[in-house]
């Protein structure tokens, strides 16, 4: 269907099966002897098989994590050191991640720490996995309440997209990584959020073709970014549009809200800035609320506005220990500041908990 080739050093492939899974391992040259499947206990049950099926004359181990943030941790990742140990994995091995962002920054922090370095191959089930954290890099697991404060960047050898997982993703999943798709369009793409807003009918029915040009539109967008500034020390930050707040919001919640609700939420409190600052109308807030709104992710609680603000302090984008915003000077323009002051914060996380 769709390949996409992140500067020389890795494919996105995107299908409709699995079929060509194994065929790809052979064209990009990717070598093993033993296969590490990491999965989750949701996952398991729709999609180990198909993978075992596609390598049943090879040696395919699995390690299935329970679902969900808690398993990013530091003692899950100490069990999955033990199991590669016991089964006598080594630097010859490849860990397949099948599942969503969780998994997929576990298997690839495992990856990139043991025997200094494994290949990993991402395969994203889930919609935000599928346009967002499978694409880049980034690895890393929870430490103190704290999401993905202890991590690295290390790039899969091939990322693998089978779009048909998609069927099999619970509504507000899917809704959840809607938060993203709309987030690559905002920051970089006004064309691209035209196209999310004019085909939001047919992506909300899981039209089979639109998804799969918005999955591409936004991988696309995503991989253009990272290739020009794989460890974000520029450019990339951008992509952190909405998330500042959001992963505060996350933590607040105590993990209760999934992440794309916190971006949603995040989206809104950073456009408020924009328009704070003059760069945006409040006819823009209102689109975004609105389409926001229409995938379900949008939705407002009543969180104590201080404690997020003290958990935005965290943040490891933090300048000199100034919180960064991700703000828009325009619909499709991004950049990040670090003068924005507390009030100003406090208030936009304010406006964005009204709805």
């Amino acid at each position: 269907m769709y390949n996409i080739n992140i500067e020389k050093k890795y494919n996105i492939y995107i299908e409709k099966n699995f079929n060509n899974l194994k065929n790809f391992l052979i064209k990009d040259n990717i070598k093993y002897n033993n296969i590490v499947v990491i999965t989750d206990d949701n996952v398991e049950k729709y999609y180990l098989q198909d993978i075992k099926n596609i390598f049943e004359k090879e040696n395919v181990l699995t390690y299935v994590i329970k679902a969900g943030e808690q398993s990013k941790n530091l003692n899950e990742i100490y069990n999955i050191y033990e199991f590669l140990l016991n089964n006598n994995i080594d630097r010859k091995s490849i860990i397949l991640s099948l599942g969503g962002g969780v998994v997929g920054d576990i298997a690839g922090f495992v990856a990139s720490t043991y025997m200094r370095g494994i290949k990993f191959i991402q395969i994203p089930t889930t919609l935000l996995a599928q346009v967002d954290s499978s694409i880049g890099g980034k690895t890393g697991v929870d430490f103190f309440n704290k999401k993905n404060i202890i991590g690295t960047f290390y790039n899969p050898a091939l990322v693998y997209i089978n779009i048909n997982t998609l069927k099999t993703l619970p509504t507000n999943q899917f809704e959840n990584g809607m938060a993203e798709v709309i987030k690559h369009g905002y920051i970089l793409d006004k064309e691209y959020l035209n196209f999310i807003m004019d085909k939001k009918e047919k992506i909300k029915d899981y039209d089979k073709d639109t998804l799969a040009q918005m999955i591409y539109k936004s991988c696309k967008i995503k991989a253009n970014i990272v290739s020009i500034d794989e460890k974000e020390q520029g450019i990339r930050e951008i992509l952190n549009f909405g998330h500042t707040f959001g992963h505060a919001i996350e933590t607040e919640s105590n993990f209760s809200i999934l992440h794309g609700q916190g971006v949603a939420i995040g989206i809104i409190a950073s456009m408020y800035i924009s328009y704070l600052q003059g760069y945006i109308t409040m006819e823009d807030i209102k689109k975004a609320k609105d389409i926001l709104k229409y995938f379900n992710v949008y939705k407002t609680k009543d969180f104590n506005i201080k404690n997020i603000y003290e958990n935005m302090t965290y943040d490891k984008k933090n300048d000199n220990k100034q919180i960064k915003i991700i703000m828009l000077r325009h619909i499709g323009q991004a950049f990040a500041t670090n003068k924005v002051s507390q009030q100003t914060i406090l208030d936009a996380i304010k406006y964005a908990l009204e709805g």
